[in-house]
């Protein structure tokens, strides 16, 4: 298993097996808290051997600072199945956030887990403008 792609975005498509992702980004800036961010995604690419044929589970938890959850967390699964003469098999995800709060100024994490273990994590900074 290669996670080619797990990211943070404006937003994301997928169509006919192509991952579109705009705006990567790890940073947020915030007049006031809390703040409320409209919308973004976070984008998933996997890529399986086929070795790896079968069912996959996916969580994805997003966390502030102290572990807290700030928003319920995304549980999926994937079937991966294989052509004959495929070697590779992909799968994308992508989770649509919308009016995403967040209350404090700080460091947060998007992790992601398959078959239950830890995979990638993605930071998150909140940074409030002075001014």
């Amino acid at each position: 298993m290669d996670i080619e792609i797990f990211s943070l975005c404006d937003a994301a498509t997928e169509s006919v097996g192509k991952l579109n992702i705009l705006g990567a980004f790890d940073t947020l800036y915030s007049a006031k808290l809390p703040c409320v961010h409209p919308q973004c995604s976070v984008a998933l690419r996997i890529r399986y051997s086929r070795i790896e044929q079968g069912n996959h589970q996916i969580r994805i938890n997003f966390v502030n600072e102290d572990g807290k959850a700030v928003l319920p967390s995304l549980n999926g699964g994937t079937d991966i199945k294989f052509g004959e003469n495929q070697q590779y098999a992909v799968s994308n995800l992508i989770l649509n956030i919308h009016n995403l709060k967040l209350e404090k100024e700080g460091h947060y994490s998007i992790d992601l887990a398959v078959d239950g273990k830890s995979a990638k994590s993605l930071p998150l900074f909140l940074k409030v403008r002075q001014g």
